[in-house]
């Protein structure tokens, strides 16, 4: 019965992808049956089928038509802080009003983990009413933008994606009056070939001829401004200091063209830069000064620069920490002092056009309580001078294709892709791990020769992953992936939904195919990035002399139950209401020490270190005795098809020198290894050829010195 089932696990792997690649054509289908009719277009009785030509399905009434229904992420990207997109679901009528707004699914783990999701659904109830023909003229600001604190990027996200999807279908299907774009009716432009050589340009230069445009903001302008935003507690608590003194002033240039980007940046950094950038992509410069930071503190605490956006038409670009640099200084002589200089990529897939204006958005947030804020938006407009660019002429394809749309349904609905792509370096760096610790494994023998090596090589793949896949990439997989891969496959399952995150995708892959040869060590062991900080802090309380305490096998084979107690809880739990499965599964640390680094309310963190404070004084405690995940991996993990550890017949009986320093005890006393437990450290194969520690090992090597000897005093007799 073994082989059948490996063989459906790797045509699940392998040709699933495939195969939903080339199927699927519109997310919306998906979510259809989580919100009735009615409750996104009032008086509708059911949905349509989905058109042919777009992502939209018709929401009918007794005598037809009543609006139009449609997920936000068909559209536009709706990527947040998770880096999977937030699903929002919503209906508009034929005056290209808002009849309905339900956010049917996200991971955002700031809103699943403290935020109520009452809250955010509350919010996304409000653009009901919202007329897109204003949003139209206003450019998407015709609103209020209501923040939830805590969630702020989460909520621009949504608001950005309502607004911006809503104005593209309205104008595809020419909702209300509004017109479809016709980007491509008549000549076009593009960026000018630099001329040789390039001129030297000065600053003065660039800010009269708008390649540089500023945005000041007085102490004045912004108390105004929340007055103006009817609340009462943020009017109530004003800027201290004269209404004209500088809140923040900002400067923005484009450095797609080397006239400007050489007067700004220098040769040799904007040398840099091209190295820098990919092909198809741009690059703004943003200098600030004054008391307001665009920058904040969430690139710091979550990888995003949420106080700041680019928005170009129905396009938004957010910006990740991996798409920033600072800059040291200005080359341009005559440049003013400011205190932020920094660098923001536009990724290629953004469809930014650099010969068409744009804006930066700035969000201006005031604290009016313990934890609550209020916020108001800022423009600064930017629109390449002419000189920078030239006229050519359009072909006919593009010409005839002039919708509000970037490409067809099908691809807009691969979200997945685009991702792939922007995370293409981390991808490349976790396979190039995976590949190592392959080869670790295929060649252990040839590893573990060398006791010190083995040490420090661990030593240093576990730091690896504990920074690098955990604390920067957020790899760490959890058991709310496992119970959801089993609600999807006994569901409308979807691949789309599992290769929004790329890390993760490959890690569950690697887990896959490591169950199939040695169980769930391997991960357990080397690609856990809770593990790896429970063993690293661990040996720091080794060194620190903290004493350890060896659990008494009786008592330690009892304790082994639990987490498969815990999994099959959470899994039954899941079978009745999966959303609450993912509430209980916060008996993970995982979030906690991290995805959010220790950035969360005092009983999850205490929770966290108190995990962390029992693993010093019992190696991997946590691992040991509470970890749903690593049950719920050990169960198919009896399917490996090897047993690569090495065993002499006498241990166990009588040498207990592996059992004894196991991590883990995974080692019975007979000498047998549970492979159940077992995390792959290597170290039993270490012992295994230590002519130092191991019995038969030494054995061994004394009888090679004695024969060694009794060869020397034989070529000695014969010589003399």
């Amino acid at each position: 019965m073994r082989w059948p089932v490996i063989i459906a696990v790797i045509t699940l792997l392998f040709v699933g992808p495939l195969a939903e690649a080339q199927g699927d054509r519109a997310l919306v289908s998906g979510f259809l049956d989580a919100v009735p009719a009615h409750e996104l277009v009032p008086g509708a009785q059911r949905y349509g089928e989905v058109r042919d030509d777009l992502p939209i399905v018709e929401a009918l009434g007794a005598e037809g038509p009543l609006g139009y229904v449609f997920l936000t992420s068909d559209f536009v990207t709706t990527t947040g802080y998770s880096g999977k997109p937030i699903h929002v679901l919503m209906g508009v009528n034929g005056d290209a009003v808002i009849t309905g707004v339900r956010l049917v699914e996200h991971a955002e783990p700031i809103v699943l983990i403290g935020i109520p999701d009452a809250k955010i659904q509350a919010v996304t109830e409000k653009y009901s009413g919202l007329d897109l023909r204003v949003e139209a003229e206003a450019q998407g600001n015709g609103h209020e933008l209501d923040i939830v604190s805590g969630a702020t990027v989460t909520i621009m996200v949504i608001d950005d994606s309502i607004v911006r999807s809503g104005l593209r279908v309205a104008r595809a299907l020419g909702l209300g009056g509004l017109q479809a774009e016709q980007r491509h009716s008549g000549p076009l432009r593009r960026l000018r070939t630099p001329p040789n050589p390039v001129p030297t340009t000065n600053w003065q230069t660039l800010a009269g001829d708008g390649s540089l445009r500023s945005l000041r903001l007085d102490v004045g302008q912004i108390n105004r401004a929340f007055e103006l935003n009817a609340d009462q507690r943020a009017a109530g608590r004003p800027e201290s200091g004269e209404a004209g003194d500088t809140f923040i002033e900002m400067q923005l240039a484009l450095l797609s063209d080397p006239e400007i980007g050489r007067a700004l940046l220098g040769d040799q950094e904007f040398a840099n830069l091209q190295d820098w950038l990919a092909a198809g992509e741009h690059a703004i410069l943003v200098l600030g000064r004054g008391r307001y930071s665009f920058k904040g503190s969430g690139y710091v605490r979550g990888g995003i620069f949420d106080r700041i956006q680019l928005i170009q038409g129905d396009r938004s670009v957010r910006f990740f920490d991996k798409q920033h640099r600072r800059l040291g200084r200005l080359a341009a002589d005559d440049a003013p002092e400011f205190t932020e200089l920094d660098l923001f990529r536009i990724p290629a897939d953004s469809g930014f056009d650099a010969t068409e204006p744009f804006r930066l958005q700035l969000l201006v947030q005031r604290s009016v309580g313990a934890i609550d804020k209020a916020f108001t938006t800022f423009d600064l407009g930017y629109k390449l001078p002419e000189r920078f660019t030239e006229r050519t002429s359009p072909s006919p394809a593009s010409a005839a294709s002039g919708t509000a749309l970037d490409s067809d349904p099908q691809q807009l609905s691969h979200l997945w892709q685009r991702i792939w792509k922007q995370k293409r370096f981390s991808v490349v760096l976790l396979l190039v791990a995976i590949v190592l610790l392959t080869l670790v494994f295929f060649f252990q023998m040839q590893l573990t020769r060398s006791e010190r090596f083995t040490y420090w090589f661990r030593i240093g793949f576990l730091t690896f992953t504990l920074v690098v896949i955990g604390w920067y990439a957020n790899a760490q997989l959890s058991v709310v992936n496992v119970l959801t891969l089993f609600a999807a496959l006994t569901s409308d399952f979807s691949w789309s939904a599992f290769l929004m995150d790329p890390l993760i995708f490959i890690l569950w892959f690697s887990v896959a195919a490591s169950i199939l040869f040695w169980g769930r060590g391997v991960f357990c062991g080397w690609l856990c990035p809770f593990g790896a900080l429970q063993e690293l802090t661990n040996k720091l309380a080794r060194l620190f002399r903290v004493p350890q305490i060896t659990v008494p096998w009786g008592l330690h084979e009892r304790l082994w139950p639990i987490k498969y107690m815990i999994f099959l809880g959470l899994f039954g739990l899941s079978l009745y209401s999966l959303e609450l499965a993912e509430r209980y599964a916060e008996v993970e640390p995982f979030k906690t020490a991290i995805i959010l680094k220790f950035q969360r309310s005092w009983p999850y963190v205490s929770f966290a270190v108190a995990l962390l404070v029992a693993g010093l004084f019992i190696e991997r405690f946590y691992c040991r005795y509470l970890c749903p995940l690593g049950a719920a991996l050990a169960i198919p993990a009896r399917m490996r098809m090897f047993d690569w550890l090495k065993r002499y017949r006498m241990c166990g009986d009588p040498c207990q020198r592996c059992a004894n320093e196991c991590m883990v005890q995974a080692i019975h006393p007979e000498g047998h290894i549970n492979p159940n437990e077992c995390h792959q450290c290597l170290h039993c194969q270490v012992l295994y050829q230590s002519t130092t520690k191991c019995p038969v090992c030494i054995k061994k090597e004394a009888k090679r010195t004695k024969f060694a000897n009794v060869d020397r005093s034989a070529v000695l007799a014969s010589s003399a």
